[in-house]
């Protein structure tokens, strides 16, 4: 490692990056800078990069964020340089970008990062917790980054050394990126939130990338009914291929009734990947006695759901909130990796790949259910 990368970089760097300028209209693709990692930064060569439902929504302005921005968040790469207090990458290594998170509120240090009591700020601010950012336009003009604490829909991307998850060379990195955020929040609301146990019964409702990383995880753990829900029948198809040992198709079939009749009463744990509230209903609905419904589908601000207080309260039913699987990445992510080098997680059934300057089209196929998870492969 060079003096120049262990110190804090003031050099730029050039970038083409994909802006959110407007909502609700197509990202543009534009050169600009991007500055060097600050002391506990590090900056990555972005090889791929996952499109999530997140971007959308930001994109939308259904959730607030300052725009213009260089939106992304499932980012993988090769470390390009780190800042002087970085020890746990280097230069060359590769990495995962996942979220951002503060490391010192009380939800941080009692183990749950993903629900830092910064989160809104780190992951949707448009910088810095300080408020700076780090990238230009052409013009000179700043624009609003550090989505998630990375801004990966960039050929460089600037994260902190909290929010990169180092990953064996041998890995292949350009498939890795989803794992940061829509396998890592569908795999671990299993795993790890809802801790769905041995011989139970599991439903997904949705059967995106997030449902059907959850299906898998519901077969990683052993759980012996598992069913998804959804109205694309490819998807469903796909679901069974994953481990779904049912699969219900909502608009043809009411999902709660047949999901009661599956399991001879209600499910052990559903899961509400849709951002849907009528389904976030349907999802507490197919429970059974002291069954768990965990929330993981984004929703526009404001969004409110109902659901019969006695129904919930009597059986002992619990919902819970769910933000990226409630997950340390730094363990969880390389858990996921070596799941897939088994064979047991083979979440690249889910991808199709496309050039950067495709986002857009990426983007339309996410949102149309042509692709479940497109990935965005970088110029070379």
């Amino acid at each position: 490692m060079t003096e120049a990368t262990m110190t804090q970089d003031v050099r730029t760097y050039p970038i083409t990056a994909a802006i959110a300028r407007e909502a609700r209209q197509p990202l543009v693709l534009e050169t600009g800078e991007i500055e060097g990692p600050r002391p506990d930064e590090v900056l990555v060569r972005v090889v791929a990069t996952g499109v999530c439902h997140t971007d959308m929504v930001v994109r939308d302005q259904d959730f607030a964020a300052p725009l213009p921005m260089v939106l992304g968040h499932e980012g993988a790469g090769v470390v390009e340089a780190v800042g002087a207090e970085v020890t746990e990458v280097a230069p060359g290594d590769h990495v995962i970008m996942t979220y951002m998170w503060c490391g010192h509120c009380h939800t941080c240090e009692s183990g749950h990062p993903a629900h830092c009591e910064n989160m809104g700020p780190l992951n949707f601010g448009g910088g810095r917790l300080d408020g700076s950012t780090a990238t230009t336009d052409a013009a000179g003009a700043k624009v609003h980054d550090h989505f998630f604490g990375q801004s990966s829909f960039s050929t460089y991307a600037l994260a902190n050394e909290k929010n990169v998850v180092k990953v064996d060379k041998d890995a292949p990195i350009e498939l890795l990126g989803p794992l940061g955020c829509g396998i890592q929040t569908g795999a671990g609301a299993v795993l790890q939130a809802l801790d769905v146990k041995a011989g139970t019964s599991f439903v997904a409702f949705g059967a995106g990338a997030v449902g059907l990383a959850a299906v898998m995880a519901a077969r990683v753990a052993g759980a012996t009914t598992i069913i998804a829900v959804d109205i694309t029948p490819s998807r469903l198809d796909l679901a069974l291929e994953l481990g779904a040992t049912h699969v219900i198709n909502s608009r043809e079939t009411d999902p709660v009734a047949r999901v009661r009749e599956i399991t001879g009463g209600g499910a052990d744990y559903s899961l509400e990947c849709s951002g849907r509230a009528e389904v976030l209903r349907q999802a507490i609905d197919a429970l059974g006695t002291l069954g768990a419904c965990g929330i993981v589908g984004a929703t526009r601000e404001g969004t409110e759901a109902s659901f019969n207080v006695n129904d919930v309260m009597i059986p002992g039913r619990r919902i819970i909130g769910i933000v990226q699987g409630d997950v340390i990445s730094k363990i969880f992510i390389p858990r996921l990796v070596e799941l897939h080098k088994q064979g047991r997680f083979p979440f690249d059934k889910l991808v199709r790949f496309y050039p950067f300057d495709q986002i857009n089209e990426a983007i339309a196929d996410s949102e149309s259910g042509v692709t479940i998870k497109p990935i965005l492969r970088m110029p070379a």
